[in-house]
C-alpha cells in the first residue's frame, strides 16, 4: 500500500484554527491555545503565520476560493430547484466557516484585509444573487418587478449573512454540535427560500410551501430528538 504524504504544517495549522475558531469563536483563540492544540511549540506556528490576523486571511481566502465556484453555479441557473440547491451550498459553505459571521463586525472592524475582501465577496455575490432573481421574474418563475427585485437580493444577503448569529443567539450551547450545525445551515436556505414565496406563481408557490413544512417537520424532529 502506498503511503500517504504527510500534511504540510501550514495545512494542519489552518485546519485546526479553523476547528477552534468555529468552536470556540475567533476573539477566544489565543495562538498558544493554536499551538497546543497542535502540539508544537508557539515558534513554530509563528514560523508559518507570524501573526494572528495572519491565520484569519488565510481562512477568509479558502472561503472566498471556495465560493467562487457556487457563485459560478449560481449564474448558471433560472429554476426553482436549483435555485434550493445554490442556497443550500451556500449556508453549508457559510457554515463551515461560521467564525466569519458570528464574529464578522468584530474581524471587519480590527482586520483591514478583511474588511476590503468581504467588501468585494458582498459585490459578488449581491450581484449573483440579483441576476438569479431577474432571470427567474424573466421566466415568468418570479412575478417581481425590477425595485422589488433589488429590495428581494438585499434580504437575501441579509440572512445570508447574519443568519448564523441568529442561530446562535436562539441556541448557544449547540453552537459546536456537527448535526445541529447541518439543521442550522438547512434552516438559513429554507428562510432564504421563504423570502421568494409571495412572489411565485400558485403552483410553483404550493410546491416550495409543502417542500418547506416537509422541512421544517424533519428539522424540529431532529432537534427534539
Amino acid at each position: 500500500m502506498v503511503k500517504k504524504a504527510p500534511r504540510r504544517t501550514a495545512e494542519r495549522i489552518l485546519e485546526v484554527t479553523l476547528d477552534l475558531f468555529n468552536r470556540f469563536g475567533e476573539p477566544n483563540v489565543s495562538t498558544t491555545l493554536i499551538a497546543s492544540a497542535l502540539g508544537i511549540s508557539p515558534g513554530n506556528l509563528y514560523y508559518h503565520f507570524p501573526a494572528k490576523d495572519e491565520l484569519v486571511n488565510a481562512l477568509s481566502d479558502r472561503y472566498e476560493a471556495e465560493l467562487r465556484p457556487l457563485l459560478q453555479e449560481v449564474y448558471n441557473i433560472n429554476d426553482l430547484e436549483g435555485t434550493k440547491r445554490s442556497f443550500h451550498l451556500l449556508f453549508e459553505l457559510n457554515w463551515s466557516h461560521r467564525f466569519l459571521f458570528r464574529d464578522l463586525n468584530d474581524l471587519l472592524s480590527k482586520n483591514r484585509h478583511l474588511e476590503t475582501q468581504f467588501q468585494k465577496i458582498q459585490i459578488e455575490c449581491s450581484s449573483a444573487l440579483e441576476g438569479l432573481l431577474q432571470r427567474l421574474r424573466a421566466g415568468g418563475i418570479l412575478q417581481m418587478n425590477a425595485d422589488q427585485v433589488e429590495v428581494s437580493t438585499s434580504n437575501l444577503m441579509v440572512v445570508l449573512n447574519y443568519w448564523l448569529s441568529y442561530e446562535y443567539v436562539q441556541s448557544p450551547r449547540l453552537a459546536t454540535d456537527t448535526e445541529q450545525g447541518k439543521l442550522s445551515a438547512a434552516r438559513g436556505a429554507w428562510q432564504a427560500l421563504s423570502l421568494l414565496t409571495p412572489w411565485l406563481g400558485m403552483s410553483e408557490r404550493q410546491s416550495l410551501q409543502e417542500a418547506l413544512m416537509c422541512e421544517r417537520s424533519t428539522s424540529q424532529h431532529a432537534t427534539t430528538s
